[in-house]
């Protein structure tokens, strides 16, 4: 039983070391890089001899598939170079090799954002699939998307020890520059699609988003992290749909008829603000009647 793991690389002198070190406990490593303009190659050959090129795409997924092309082992470990494989996680994943009894393996991932661990916000316990036989799981070619699978598969327990250490965003400059890449893609594949610009979308998307972070997925546990991502995610929601509209020509939407729809979507989302603000304080208070009154106010919400 042989195990390789793959490791795409761009420009990531800061980070190859460290996760290559991580991975000392595999047999072989396959490192494709896109076109670094720093040292990154020249640190990870100091870890292996089967380090190669490919084009840079903006992002990962089609050099991911070139990566598992080079590999030779039983079972395929999949890492970004800025995350880490703690020991714990690592004679767990030997141990499932050797009992050969799955197909592919759903990995917890800890999220690591703005030097906090992102517990809640829809970033925990955020399963990947990135142990595999060889064979049973492929990339496609999309931004994002979620890899084909062949077979029965496991999910690991969410336990912090049990998961991928992944130390994602470390500043806000560091989330703006890959926010702009990703909704480039974004935004093109949307029109790929045949989409058309319906701009309320510019209004619902990014508060749904918002409210499924902050509230839905309990941002608000996270503090001001929580603020901020959901904020964040918002915007990029926000930046994707303006991109489409830039393409098809900035079409002007103004007049009465744009205020008074801009107006409906406003208070409908208004409502929709108060439901998960009141919701959020039912899961935290005591007593019955003041829960009472919550649930009365909640109702009131959507009466005409």
């Amino acid at each position: 039983m042989k195990i390789s793991a793959i490791v795409n690389t761009l420009n990531e002198e800061s980070n190859i070391a460290d996760c290559l070190e991580s991975l000392n406990w595999v047999d072989e490593i396959v490192v494709v890089d896109m076109e670094s303009d720093d040292k990154t190659k020249d640190i990870a050959y100091r870890y292996t001899k089967h380090v190669y090129n490919h084009k840079r795409v903006g992002y990962v997924e089609p050099a991911r598939n070139f990566a598992l092309s080079k590999t030779t082992g039983d079972w395929i470990l999949v890492l970004d170079a800025d995350e880490r494989v703690p020991h714990p996680l690592a004679a767990k994943l030997i141990e499932i090799a050797e009992a050969n009894q799955t197909n592919f393996v759903r990995i917890p991932r800890q999220n690591i954002i703005f030097n906090k661990w992102i517990e809640h916000s829809r970033w925990w316990p955020d399963h990947n699939i990135r142990f595999f036989k060889r064979g049973r799981v492929e990339w496609q070619n999309e931004i994002h998307s979620i890899p084909v699978t062949h077979g029965e598969g496991l999910t690991l327990d969410p336990k912090k020890e049990l998961s991928i250490t992944h130390f994602h965003y470390t500043s806000i400059d560091q989330y703006l520059t890959r926010l702009h890449r990703y909704t480039d893609i974004q935004s093109k594949a949307l029109i790929e699609q045949g989409y058309k610009l319906d701009w309320p979308d510019l209004v619902t998307k990014p508060i749904a988003e918002f409210l499924s972070r902050f509230f839905a997925g309990q941002g608000y546990l996270d503090g001001l992290h929580g603020l901020a991502l959901a904020t964040l995610q918002a915007f990029s929601e926000f930046i994707v749909y303006l991109k489409v509209w830039q393409v098809q020509g900035f079409k002007t939407h103004a007049g009465q008829q744009f205020m008074d729809q801009f107006e409906s979507l406003t208070n409908a989302k208004r409502k929709e603000f108060s439901f998960w603000m009141i919701t959020t304080h039912l899961e935290h208070t005591q007593g019955w009647f003041k829960r009472l009154l919550l649930k009365i106010r909640r109702k009131l919400l959507f009466v005409n």
